[in-house]
């Protein structure tokens, strides 16, 4: 694949950008292959510099708060903590940071989540070196970035304005931050005592994010809890699968 990506500028208060500058990159992925292998093509090239890895969205989130690099290269679907809360975490915790999606999937859904996070990009896994360089650099320079493939495939405009209107305060939105990640570990099918063990929280507590979660959802079980999920993009259906089968041990 040799595309080109379509870029639409956007304003922000960032200085000017020095070529002679370091692009600083922290790399969020749950592949360990394809995690060294970017940081290896990446540190081959002139001007960019991996200052960290990240094997999940919560390892991303304190990497990027005390790494502070300029662009997260950030993987959708990991475990624990998914890309598109990590991201929205990151910006609030490091705002000095972008963050560029990098993901196989090819979804306005999925596109509009991560826009309204406060990525910056969007590119998927299949693009060619070239392409993930252009965007690593765009991104940098204050601009929001879409593969080729993405604008082919989606009305990007239409998901550009659509993430600028207000979320409807209904379902997933209603959710806090923690009962997000909750929702993603019940997902991946995780006991109330694990989730406590993983959060650092009693299990009362969890029960209790738990059932606020069903209410919110209108859900009536632990298996409309996993179908949310998979639609809302939290798992993908490996992960889905597998903790369906965890919980059923």
């Amino acid at each position: 694949m040799n595309d080109r990506l379509s870029m639409a500028p956007v304003t922000r208060n960032r200085p000017a950008v020095r070529s002679s500058q370091r692009i600083r990159l922290l790399v969020a992925d749950d592949h360990a292959l394809l995690r060294q292998a970017l940081r290896v093509l990446l540190e081959a090239q002139e001007g960019l510099e991996v200052v960290g890895e990240a094997t999940n969205g919560r390892d991303a989130v304190d990497a990027a708060e005390r790494l502070l690099p300029d662009v997260v290269l950030m993987d959708m679907v990991m475990p624990g903590l998914n890309g598109i809360e990590a991201t929205r975490q990151i910006l609030k915790r490091a705002p000095g940071t972008r963050v560029l999606i990098l993901t196989a999937y090819l979804e306005d859904e999925r596109l509009l989540q991560s826009l309204r996070a406060g990525a910056a990009g969007y590119v998927v896994k299949n693009s060619d070196m070239e392409e993930l360089l252009l965007a690593i650099r765009s991104v940098f320079r204050g601009n929001t970035y879409f593969s080729t493939s993405v604008s082919e495939e989606i009305a990007v405009n239409e998901v550009l304005l659509q993430a600028k209107q207000p979320e409807g305060r209904t379902g997933y939105e209603l959710l806090t931050n923690r009962e997000r990640e909750v929702l993603q570990l019940i997902a991946e099918g995780l006991s109330n005592q694990a989730i406590a063990d993983e959060l650092v929280i009693s299990v009362k507590t969890v029960e209790a994010h738990r059932s606020h979660i069903m209410t919110k959802l209108h859900a009536k079980n632990r298996t409309d809890l996993i179908r949310y999920a998979i639609r809302r993009g939290l798992v993908g259906l490996e992960s889905a699968d597998a903790g369906e089968e965890r919980s059923a041990v």
